[in-house]
């Protein structure tokens, strides 16, 4: 099985390049191939116009066909606002959440609790 780990924040956008060179086509189809794709720190800053249309195109390359897995510290209801545009957000959210599977944790983080164990 194929899978790969995105920070989201600069890493996918570093490696999208450039749409007039094919390397952003040939990055979007590798992402489709992949078996799950475990996107970190999902939405946690606003989408911009380019990120929202090739995020989409990732969904729908991937939808039905792999697994996809977010995490992010935003909650679900925040969503739509990260993405931006109303459309946009409605396609992403439809792929998305259509056929998910929602693990939500609850309590305090784990780092929080580590942090303030005493050391030694």
């Amino acid at each position: 099985m194929d899978w790969i780990r995105a920070w989201c924040e600069g890493w996918l956008r570093s490696q999208l390049g450039s749409p007039a060179d094919g390397s952003l086509r040939n990055f979007l189809a590798k992402l489709s191939c992949i078996d799950v794709l475990v996107i970190d720190d999902w939405a946690m800053a606003p989408m911009a116009d380019a990120e929202r249309r090739d995020f989409r195109e990732i969904c729908e390359n991937r939808y039905q066909t792999r697994s996809t897995i977010l995490t992010t510290q935003l909650p679900v209801a925040r969503w739509r606002e990260q993405i931006g545009d109303p459309t946009a957000a409605d396609g992403i959210l439809d792929r998305l959440v259509h056929s998910a599977h929602r693990v939500e944790m609850r309590g305090e983080s784990m780092r929080k609790k580590r942090g303030a164990q005493p050391s030694g």
